[in-house]
């Protein structure tokens, strides 16, 4: 019997055949495919990868910029949270504006920006609850009592990455700011990114705007890397510090571009009496291959708040442009603590009102209960083959009447002062050490040892602990269901 295939019965048989050979495939490959079909996947480095990984979208997310997502991520990384003891988990956030509230991370984490994602803080201040401050500090820094809490935050956490490809955190920072120069903030300004209390953190190929305050904040941790991060914010915004390693062990800031109203890296460890009772230094620091720009403060500040102590700080292959100092140290009478084996070399800078400045003298205190007797240890700072062009001073070195700052070391540093740059290229007091093929010539406090010592200031070969933590290669596959 001779069949006549219709054109709409052709279409019926293929539909059918095609319906057929996809079942087979989903028996075949199980329940993963089942899920959804992949429509593109992508690598990245990170210090841990993730056996499970879902995106916003799949907890409602919708990238806007207009709806808020504050539900999204915390539904998100809730049920995430699961496989923590399972291979951990990663959360992707694609191209979109992500209006949102503060949210917590947790451990054996990762959340991904892709590049077109931008990650928008919510101007609604009921979305930003308040904590407590920080014990090392006593209060908050802008008001007494609590602070909002950081827009990205965690807290006793392990393994936790924040990473993207150059993704933005976008913090809208204008509306903090204005409240904080009409004196109406009753609590301190939300930070962009805080980690406290953890271990094994990775802050990297980022984009950070506009952040309230700090931008990036690890406290009271250890083994922290901060790495691929371009940090922009208005030259003139209130205390948006780039990166603030606090009370923090073990630690790798690399390869990042800065912006900022306040210092590009800011190394603390608590204030005045409640840093020295806290009594967790920051150490074992690395800080390299940092631009910076920041016309009212420093590419690298130690302190002021330091009263836990700060030591073994190693930076190199820096550039600064258009900074007030290149490495500043501040700290004051009733701090008490320590900065000390501080190691700095390969430094660039251009147009700087100083290229070196420490200051005995800064005396913020968060109240009136300091000790007058607690003077802070400067001591084994080491400054070594340098550059500068259009300085308008070269040092200003103030150290505390009887308690001078010691073992002070700079050489094969040349200074190019600026057309109208001070009479005194060099101001010290109080300060003790040596100094070997400086141009200008340093003052009498830093005696010159020849030329033939050039090579003098120590920089220590061996590596610290961090730069063994190893990355590894990771995947994402994005799939639609």
């Amino acid at each position: 019997m001779e069949l006549f295939w219709t054109s709409p019965m052709r279409t019926q048989v293929i539909e059918i055949v095609l319906a057929l050979v996809v079942v087979g495939l989903v028996s075949l490959r199980g329940a993963e495919c089942r899920k959804g079909r992949i429509l593109d996947s992508f690598d990245y480095t990170a210090i841990s990868c993730r056996a499970h990984s879902a995106s916003l979208t799949d907890f409602g997310g919708v990238g806007d910029g207009k709806t808020s997502n504050t539900k999204a991520f915390k539904d998100a990384i809730n049920q995430l949270s699961q496989y923590g003891s399972d291979g951990g988990a990663q959360l992707f956030v694609p191209a979109g504006k992500w209006l949102t509230g503060s949210f917590n991370l947790t451990s054996h984490f990762t959340l991904y920006l892709q590049k077109d994602a931008v990650l928008l803080a919510s101007q609604d201040i009921t979305e930003w609850p308040v904590i407590d401050p920080l014990p090392s500090y006593g209060r908050g820094r802008d008001a007494k009592g609590g602070r909002y809490i950081s827009f990205i935050f965690g807290t006793n956490l392990t393994d936790v990455v924040v990473t993207g490809d150059n993704g933005t955190i976008d913090g809208q920072g204008a509306f903090w700011w204005q409240q904080f120069h009409k004196g109406k903030l009753k609590f301190t300004r939300p930070y962009l990114i805080e980690i406290m209390h953890s271990d094994k953190i990775q802050i990297s190929n980022l984009t950070l705007l506009n952040s309230p305050a700090w931008n990036v904040h690890p406290v009271y941790s250890s083994n922290i890397i901060v790495q691929g991060i371009t940090i922009i914010a208005p030259i003139t915004s209130p205390n948006t510090d780039g990166i603030n390693p606090d009370s923090c062990t073990n630690t790798r800031i690399e390869d990042c571009y800065i912006i900022s109203g306040d210092d590009c890296v800011a190394v603390k460890s608590g204030w005045d009496e409640y840093g020295i009772k806290f009594g967790m230094p920051t150490k074992q620091l690395v800080i390299r291959r940092l631009t910076c720009i920041s016309p009212y403060s420093a590419v690298i500040a130690l302190g002021s708040e330091m009263s836990g102590g700060i030591q073994d700080v190693r930076a190199e292959d820096l550039v600064a442009l258009n900074t007030e100092s290149g490495v500043r140290i501040k700290t004051a009478v009733g701090r008490g603590g320590y900065v000390k084996d501080v190691y700095v070399r390969g430094m660039t800078m251009k147009t700087m009102k100083w290229a070196f400045w420490m200051t005995g003298n800064y005396g913020s205190h968060p109240d009136n209960n300091y000790d007058p007797n607690a003077l802070p240890i400067i001591q084994g700072i080491n400054y070594r083959d340098m550059v500068a062009e259009d300085v308008k001073m070269a040092a200003r070195l103030e150290g505390i009447a009887g308690d001078p700052f010691t073992e002070i070391c700079i050489s094969n540093v040349t200074i190019g002062m600026a057309a109208k740059a001070k009479k005194v290229p060099w101001t010290c007091s109080d300060v003790a050490g040596i100094t070997s093929g400086v141009t200008p010539r340093p003052c009498d406090l830093l005696p010159d040892q020849g030329p033939e010592k050039v090579g003098l200031c120590n920089f220590p070969t061996e590596a610290l602990p961090i730069d063994n933590l190893q990355f590894q290669q990771c995947s994402y596959s994005m799939s639609y269901y």
